[in-house]
C-alpha cells in the first residue's frame, strides 16, 4: 500500500470543528496528509476550515481547492502565505480552473479558464517570493505588489486540479503536480496520468519530481450492498446538470468505461422529474463500484490498491458518511 491521505469537505455532514478532530485523528494513524474540497456545491469554506485543522494537526501536510476568479490572486496569495505561517510549512495550495458553471454560480463574465488558471498561478508565485512584483497578462496586473510579511516559505507546491484533456495537459506544464479528481475509475486514472506525463515531458521538466494525487471516495460497510447504497447520493452529484459539462463529460473523452452513452438520458430525464432523489435511484451499482472505492473492507482496500496501480502516488481517501470516518481510518492506518 502507498502513501494515503484523509480528505474531506464535499459533504454537509462536518462543521470545521468535527474536520479538525478527524484530521486529527487521521494523524494520529500515521495520514501523511489531509486535504479539504471547496467545492461548487457551497459547502463550508477552505480558509476556515484549514486553519481549524491546522491548529489541530502538528505533522500531516495540509492542501485544500480554491477556485481561482473567486478571489484575487493577492488574496489568494496573502491566504496561503498566512496558512502557511500558522502551520510552520505544512501546506499546499489545488488552485482550479473557474468553469462557466463555477461562473454562473457566483456572478462571473465566463473567461478562458486555463488563461485565467494559468495567470493565477503564475502571479500567486510571484507574490509567494516576498519580493516587490509586478505581472501584466490577459487578465491580471499588477503593479509593485508586494505582500506586507516575509512569507515562512517562498515557494509553496500547487497542485492543479484536472479533469479535462485540456487541464491535464496544464497541470503537467505548470504544476508541482496533479490532484485527480473523485468519482473517475482506475481507467481513467491510468489514462489521465499518460497525458499528465506526456505534458510534462513535452515541456523538459523532470517526471520523478511531479506529484500525482487523486481524490478517492470511500463508502466501507460489512454488508456490500449498504456500502454502494451509502454512496450513491455522492455519486448522483457527478451527474447533475451543473457538474455534468465540466465533471463527467471530459471523463467519457478520456476513456472512462464505466459511463455508458445510453444512460446520459436516463439520468437526464431522472432529473428533470424529480431532482437528486430521483437522480440517485438511477445510478446502477456498477457505477458506484467503478468510479468509487466502495464495499467490504477488503473490497475498499482492493479498490484503493487499484488507483495506486495505476500510478497514484498518493490516494486522498473521502468518507462516505460521518460515522464512517474510525473504520475508514483504521483500516488504512499505517498503511
Amino acid at each position: 500500500m502507498a502513501r494515503v491521505g484523509f480528505a474531506l469537505g464535499y459533504g454537509k455532514f462536518m462543521d470545521a470543528r468535527e474536520m479538525a478532530k478527524s484530521m486529527k485523528k487521521a494523524e494520529d494513524r500515521g495520514f501523511e496528509m489531509g486535504f479539504f474540497s471547496e467545492t461548487i456545491e457551497l459547502m463550508r469554506d477552505s480558509v476556515t476550515a484549514i486553519a481549524a485543522i491546522g491548529l489541530a494537526t502538528t505533522k500531516m501536510s495540509l492542501g485544500w481547492t480554491q477556485i481561482v476568479r473567486l478571489r484575487t490572486p493577492v488574496i489568494m496569495a496573502q491566504t496561503l502565505a498566512s496558512l502557511d505561517e500558522l502551520t510552520q510549512g505544512r501546506v499546499y495550495l489545488a488552485p482550479g480552473a473557474c468553469t462557466k458553471g463555477h461562473a454562473k454560480v457566483h456572478s462571473l463574465e465566463p473567461l478562458k479558464a486555463t488563461l485565467t488558471l494559468r495567470e493565477w498561478v503564475e502571479s500567486m508565485r510571484l507574490l509567494l517570493t516576498g519580493e516587490k512584483i509586478s505581472y501584466h497578462g490577459e487578465v491580471i496586473h499588477l503593479d509593485d505588489v508586494q505582500l506586507g510579511f516575509t512569507p515562512f516559505r517562498k515557494e509553496i507546491p500547487l497542485l492543479i486540479p484536472a479533469t479535462s484533456t485540456v487541464g491535464l495537459k496544464l497541470a503537467g506544464k505548470i504544476g508541482d503536480g496533479v490532484m485527480l479528481n473523485a468519482l473517475c475509475s482506475d481507467v481513467y486514472t491510468a489514462n489521465a496520468i499518460k497525458i499528465v506525463k506526456a505534458a510534462v515531458e513535452e515541456a523538459g521538466r523532470d517526471w520523478s519530481k511531479f506529484a500525482v494525487y487523486k481524490l478517492v471516495n470511500c463508502s466501507v460497510e460489512d454488508d456490500h450492498q449498504k456500502a454502494i447504497d451509502r454512496m450513491r447520493p455522492e455519486l448522483a452529484t457527478r451527474f447533475k446538470p451543473i457538474q455534468f459539462p465540466f465533471a463527467t463529460r471530459p471523463l467519457m473523452t478520456i476513456g472512462e468505461p464505466c459511463i455508458k452513452e445510453e444512460d446520459i438520458p436516463k439520468f437526464e430525464e431522472a432529473w428533470e422529474k424529480g431532482g437528486v432523489d430521483a437522480l440517485i435511484e438511477t445510478i446502477p451499482d456498477s457505477y458506484v463500484e467503478s468510479m468509487t472505492a466502495s464495499g467490504t473492507p477488503d473490497e475498499v482496500l482492493k479498490r484503493v490498491q487499484d488507483f495506486e496501480d495505476a500510478g497514484v502516488q498518493v490516494a486522498c481517501l473521502r468518507p462516505a458518511a460521518q460515522d464512517q470516518v474510525d473504520r475508514l481510518l483504521d483500516l488504512f492506518a499505517s498503511k
